[in-house]
């Protein structure tokens, strides 16, 4: 027993130490997070029910390309790999529109035919539902080589190496490549992407406001996925965004129409775990919660128009300052 609690206090300090460290470096942030996300869906669906490779089997998230030489020639390429492209295709019908059974019936004699069969009950909007991501201009870049960035292969971890200083990038150039890399899912261009732009952002200073303009398409589109980990993960780029630097959150509000939609949709979306304990509070991956903080941000930097405008695009949000 001396022995077991021994050697369990080691264990809780090395722990404790690693927590420190990593702390301690400016790389570990929400990039870290998803990465340690990752080995835990590994460990818990070892039957790979949940993971990048099924993903891409539902043509959810881009392929890639076939091997580290490029495609395979259409004649040359793997069965199961035909396979797969022909099911990556996206969804096979509209969500909102789905298709109805028809039954030519004669309505008059010798008139047209039209469908008169109707489903029992309304078909599903599919307003939450997924949507494939496509590939990132971010992904295009860096196969190239054109981003100044690569991996820090470190102790700990969680660090990409710069090859040149942040403070002299030309953001209207790069800003909005990180961006559109933030619904990447697959290592190494999601983790790239997630520590670059926050420490573009830590580092930008008044250079990331003339660039605001050039973000909005990004952030839409990554909200438009309705992917619950794409859009934890934006909301928060979001809100390191507005306290990035003065007048940002003041910038967003003629943007409002295009990115708060998505808000007005998952804003109750909580956990309802009744008497259970939700473990996960520390990765802030509850969506509801976020939106919410996001809102507030926006309202508190947004100026006095601020409200008005989240008020007309999500009617039942309320003011943290008139609350207060």
């Amino acid at each position: 027993q001396v022995l077991l609690v021994g050697s369990l206090l080691k264990r809780s300090a090395e722990v404790w130490q690693l927590q420190v460290t990593m702390k301690g470096q400016a790389g570990q942030g929400a990039a870290g997070t998803l990465l340690i996300e990752d080995a835990l869906k590994k460990i818990v669906y070892r039957d790979g029910s949940k993971g990048q490779k099924a993903e891409k089997k539902k043509g959810m998230i881009p392929m890639g390309s076939h091997s580290v030489f490029g495609d395979f020639p259409q004649d040359y390429m793997p069965g199961e790999l035909k396979l797969a492209l022909k099911s990556s295709n996206g969804f096979r019908k509209s969500f909102s529109n789905p298709s109805l059974p028809k039954a030519d019936v004669n309505v008059f004699a010798g008139g047209p035919t039209r469908p008169t069969t109707v489903p029992s009950v309304p078909p599903r909007a599919g307003a939450v539902n997924r949507r494939p991501v496509a590939q990132s201009e971010f992904r295009k870049f860096y196969d190239r080589g054109d981003l100044p960035i690569q991996i820090f292969h470190g102790a700990v971890g969680g660090k990409i190496a710069w090859k040149v200083d942040v403070e002299k990038l030309d953001y209207h150039h790069y800003l909005p490549i990180f961006f559109d890399g933030l619904r990447e899912k697959e290592d190494p261009y999601r983790f790239l992407a997630v520590q670059g732009t926050y420490d573009m952002l830590a580092q930008g200073g008044a250079k990331i406001l003339p660039v605001v303009p050039q973000l909005i398409i990004p952030i839409k589109t990554a909200l438009n996925t309705r992917d619950p980990e794409l859009m934890c993960t934006m909301l928060k780029v979001l809100q390191a965004l507005v306290l990035s630097a003065d007048m940002i959150g003041e910038a967003l509000v003629p943007y409002y129409r295009q990115i708060l939609p998505v808000f007005n949709i998952f804003k109750q979306k909580h956990l309802n775990l009744g008497d259970k304990i939700d473990y996960s509070q520390r990765k802030r991956l509850n969506q509801g919660e976020l939106i919410n903080e996001t809102l507030e941000i926006l309202e508190l930097h947004g100026g006095e128009d601020a409200f008005i405008n989240i008020k007309y695009m999500i009617p039942t949000y309320e003011s943290c300052l008139v609350n207060s």
